[in-house]
């Protein structure tokens, strides 16, 4: 087991012989250069603080000493990329090549790294320089998806975890101790409620309400409360969270809001912006894009990783591994083009359920008919690849029977209860995703017996729909 550096305070400045620049990143080497014990400059420098401003993007202007020329004669990405679109920040952002001049991000699959001589492994321990020591708290190739996503967020920092239900529970210890209490919506993912569960052990408790109640949300804060929990759009429901209203309340009670990002990525949405303190991911969905790799990650302030989510996942070691991390970097070079042409293929088929006469409801937050379109309207660019629909029965053990038959008339769409892939899946949320749930939190998510959920692909609609029809035709005979 590894001994670890330093967590207390921000890196104190370099020692001369291992000089950093006032960004508080290792002053990059000319290309082809080496380091003070002979070896290769590193392509991306590392830091022992566990937060990382990303300058020069999200509305910052680069300082004098990002323009500090790149190990390939470039200035660094931060000024190169100052000003540019997400789909470029989506493509380049969080990488500088390196003195091989290679064109794609390299995978460092190292477990621990080396240092230049003692004197310069125990300033790196210490925290006073910066560099990469153990990969279960920092590897290069990780720390360029961390610094792209943040890039993509808007977001100081970002770390990143081995799943996204290890990002949830990472804030939860990061944030809550004996006595404190969490406010979540009711319409959450089936295992984020489980994980809440958990910390009831721990005298950790969670109240319940409604995602779209303002008052009750209000009415729930406790003294003891210490953040509001909220996906939106919400799994299966596609309800949506008035981020800006659930914003302002936490923070005249003094407390935090935690949203989970994972249906519509920074790509569709980007809730720091109407104001939430922190943001989770499951990197295993969206962000990678084709169902290849698990991973998660967190966002928000320098201070909040810094002195609470670093200590969790540093001594936790929930670690996303360099092959993940570097699988979720090219996922990320794709991913607003992906979620624009999935939201369009979902929107077209939300559109074709709504007029089957087997379908008794449709949950899509693009049709003009969902409770809260304007309001998705208002804080997302685009409603999503995820829908739901529920099919008729008169009882839910006949409704239950309706969606097993659209289930397996299925040729086309995968029966998976994942999402985020280019491929189609369909599940039954009831007897799935959200089995473990009691009837009872089931009814208050409004989950039934007779709900699906989709999340739409990159196929062509046309044949989605008829995939559809065909278990469809069973509902109606």
């Amino acid at each position: 087991m590894s001994a670890d550096s330093s967590a207390s305070g921000k890196p104190a400045a370099a020692a001369a012989s291992h000089a950093t620049s006032a960004t508080g990143h290792a002053a990059p080497v000319a290309s082809g250069g080496t380091s003070s014990a002979g070896r290769a400059a590193p392509a991306v420098s590392g830091d022992t603080s566990a937060g990382h401003t990303v300058p020069g993007v999200s509305g910052t202007t680069p300082s004098a000493s990002d323009a500090t020329v790149a190990a390939s004669g470039r200035a660094p990405w931060q000024v190169r990329l100052a000003g540019v679109q997400p789909e470029t920040l989506a493509v380049r952002a969080g990488y500088d090549a390196g003195p091989y001049g290679e064109h794609t991000e390299p995978i460092y699959l190292s477990s621990s790294f080396m240092h230049d001589d003692a004197a310069h492994a125990a300033a790196k321990f210490a925290g006073e320089v910066d560099g990469f020591i153990y990969s279960r708290f920092r590897n290069p190739t990780v720390r360029v998806f961390q610094d792209r996503l943040a890039a993509l967020e808007g977001a100081e920092s970002c770390m990143s975890a081995a799943s996204g239900m290890a990002a949830i529970h990472a804030v939860i210890m990061s944030l809550t101790g004996a006595g404190d209490h969490i406010v979540c919506s009711q319409a959450v993912f089936g295992t984020t409620v489980s994980v809440l569960g958990l910390f009831e052990r721990y005298d950790v408790s969670t109240t319940y309400v409604k995602i779209d109640d303002l008052a009750a949300w209000e009415a729930a804060i406790r003294p003891e409360t210490r953040f509001l929990f909220v996906e939106s759009p919400a799994n299966p429901s596609t309800e949506i969270a008035d981020i800006r209203a659930l914003a302002r309340l936490a923070h005249d009670r003094g407390i935090l809001l935690v949203v989970d990002n994972t249906f519509c990525t920074p790509a569709l949405q980007q809730p720091l912006k109407l104001g939430a303190d922190i943001v989770v991911h499951s990197a295993t969905k969206y962000l990678d894009g084709q169902g290849r790799v698990m991973g998660g990650a967190v966002l928000g302030s320098n201070p909040y990783m810094k002195e609470k989510l670093e200590p969790v996942l540093r001594h936790t070691g929930p670690a996303l591994s360099a092959f993940n991390a570097w699988i979720l970097l090219g996922g990320l070079q794709t991913l607003p083009v992906r979620m624009r042409a999935q939201s369009d293929n979902a929107l077209a088929v939300a559109r074709w359920l709504e007029a089957q006469p087997g379908v008794k409801r449709v949950f899509y937050p693009g049709l003009e008919s969902h409770p809260q379109h304007a309001l998705a309207v208002s804080q997302q660019s685009g409603f999503g690849p995820v829908l739901a629909f529920e099919v008729q029965g008169d009882t839910p053990e006949v409704a239950r029977q309706h969606a097993w038959a659209v289930v397996n008339g299925c040729r086309v769409i995968s029966v998976t209860a994942n999402l985020g892939d280019v491929k189609t899946t369909i599940t039954h949320p009831g007897s799935t995703t959200h089995a473990r749930m009691s009837p009872e939190a089931k009814a208050a998510a409004g989950i039934g017996e007779g709900q699906l959920r989709m999340a739409i692909g990159l196929e062509s609609p046309d044949d989605i729909c008829a995939d559809l029809a065909r278990g469809l035709a069973h509902v109606v005979s």
